[in-house]
C-alpha cells in the first residue's frame, strides 16, 4: 500500500522485515513458501492482492494492494445508529463474539464515535454516551452456552460441511449427520442449525442442545452456495410448534434452589414417592416429613418446563443439591450431562454409558443420586 507500482518477491524480501530471502536454496525456498502463505490469508481476509508488471519488457510479475480498493470510506451513523450498535455488541455472552464486538466498538470511538466504557458485559464492553444515559444498569444477554454454537457458527462462516450425532426428542440413540450448514440463528430463545441434509437429501433444522457431541467440519471451504430465496427464520418456525407444558418432580435440598423454588409448588402427594427421593446425611427420611412433602433435610417441588434440552441443563447446574424424579425423559436427559461431564473433566476415566436408573432407584451416577 506504500505505493502504487507492483513489486516483485525478490523487492518485498529485502523491503519488509522478517521476509528476508537469505543466499541458500532451502531459505530461499522457506521464504517463497511464508511469502504464498501470506498471501493468501490477505485475500481470505478480503484485501485484494493485484498481480502484474508495470513493464511491457519484465516476464516477472509484481503485487501490490490498491488504496482505493482496501481503504474503508468514511462511517457517518447518528447518535442512534451508535446506541442500536453499541447495544448489539454488549448481548454477547459467549467470548468468542464479545471481543470481535468490543474491538469493533474501538474503532468506532477512534474515529470518533461518542462512545465510553461501562459494565454492560463482554471482556471490554463499551456503550454509546449520548442518548443511551437510560441503557445504564441494563444488561442485554444473548447466551450461546450449546457446546455445538461456535463450531456450527464457523462451519457457516467458512462454507463448510460438518458431522455431528444428533438426537431428536424421544430417541434414545444418536443418529450421524451429515450437513451443508446454512445459516445459525436464535428463535425464541434457542439456537438452531439449518442446512441441507445430505443423507436425507433435504433441507432440515437442527435444535443445537440436540447435538450430543463434537461438530466436525469435513472437506473444503466454500464448498456450497446457500440457495439464495431461502427463508431460515421461516424454517424454523413452520418446524418447531408450541410445545406443552410439563410437570417435572424434583427434590431440592432445603436452602438450595431459589430460582427454581420461585416458579414450583409443593408436591400434593409426596408419599406415592416413597423411597425414591434420596437418603440425607443427616438421618433417614421419616413418614411424617414425607407426608409434608420433605424428605430429611430437601423438599419435594413441582416445576412445570417446555424445553427438556434447557431445563435439564438448568438442573445440572445446581449439581447434587436437585434431583429428578419425574419425568423419566428429563431425568435421563439429567444423567447423559452429567456423564458427558465426568467425561469431559475426568481425563483417561471410564463412564458407563449402560441404561438409565428407573426413577425409583438411586446410584445413577458414581453411586449417588442422578442429580
Amino acid at each position: 500500500m506504500a505505493t502504487s507500482r507492483f513489486l516483485t518477491v525478490s523487492q518485498i524480501g529485502e523491503m519488509v522485515e522478517g521476509y528476508e530471502p537469505g543466499e541458500s536454496e532451502d531459505s530461499q525456498e522457506a521464504f517463497r513458501r511464508m511469502f504464498e502463505r501470506d498471501k493468501q490469508y490477505l485475500r481470505e481476509l478480503g484485501i485484494p492482492v493485484e498481480v502484474g508488471s508495470d513493464s511491457a519488457f519484465s516476464d516477472e510479475q509484481g503485487y501490490r494492494i490498491p488504496r482505493g480498493d482496501y481503504a474503508l470510506g468514511e462511517i457517518a451513523l447518528d447518535p442512534d445508529e451508535f446506541a442500536v450498535l453499541a447495544l448489539a455488541a454488549s448481548l454477547w455472552s459467549t467470548e468468542t463474539l464479545a471481543a470481535p464486538a468490543a474491538s469493533a466498538l474501538r474503532k468506532l470511538a477512534a474515529a470518533g464515535a461518542p462512545v465510553r466504557p461501562v459494565a454492560l458485559g463482554g471482556p471490554d464492553p463499551l456503550v454509546v454516551s449520548s442518548g443511551t444515559e437510560g441503557f445504564d444498569g441494563f444488561e442485554p444477554r444473548v447466551d450461546a452456552t450449546e457446546p455445538a454454537f461456535e463450531a456450527a457458527l464457523a462451519a457457516v462462516q467458512a462454507g463448510r460441511e460438518v458431522c455431528f450425532p444428533y438426537r431428536r426428542p424421544g430417541q434414545t440413540e444418536d443418529t450421524e449427520r451429515h450437513v451443508q450448514p446454512w445459516g445459525v440463528l436464535s428463535w425464541r430463545g434457542r439456537w438452531y442449525l439449518v442446512g441441507h441434509d445430505l443423507r436425507r437429501e433435504a433441507p432440515r433444522v437442527f435444535r443445537l442442545s440436540r447435538v450430543t457431541g463434537p461438530v466436525r467440519e469435513v472437506g473444503p471451504a466454500g464448498a456450497f452456495t446457500v440457495p439464495p430465496d431461502v427463508d431460515l427464520r421461516a424454517m424454523i418456525s413452520a418446524t418447531e410448534p408450541a410445545e406443552a407444558r410439563v410437570t417435572a418432580v424434583l427434590w431440592v435440598r432445603r436452602g438450595c434452589g431459589h430460582a427454581l423454588r420461585r416458579r414450583a409448588r409443593s408436591v400434593a402427594d409426596p408419599g406415592r414417592f416413597g423411597s425414591a427421593v434420596p437418603a440425607t446425611t443427616a438421618s433417614a427420611t421419616t413418614a411424617s416429613a414425607t407426608a409434608r412433602g420433605r424428605s430429611g433435610d430437601g423438599d419435594l417441588l413441582e416445576v412445570e418446563f417446555s424445553d427438556l434440552e434447557r431445563f435439564a441443563r438448568w438442573v445440572v447446574g445446581y449439581g447434587p443439591d436437585v434431583t429428578v424424579l419425574e419425568p423419566s425423559d428429563l431425568r435421563r436427559e439429567v444423567v447423559r450431562r452429567l456423564r458427558a461431564t465426568v467425561a469431559a473433566t475426568a481425563p483417561g476415566a471410564t463412564v458407563r454409558s449402560g441404561p438409565p436408573v428407573p426413577a425409583g432407584q438411586s446410584g445413577a451416577l458414581a453411586g449417588s443420586g442422578p442429580r
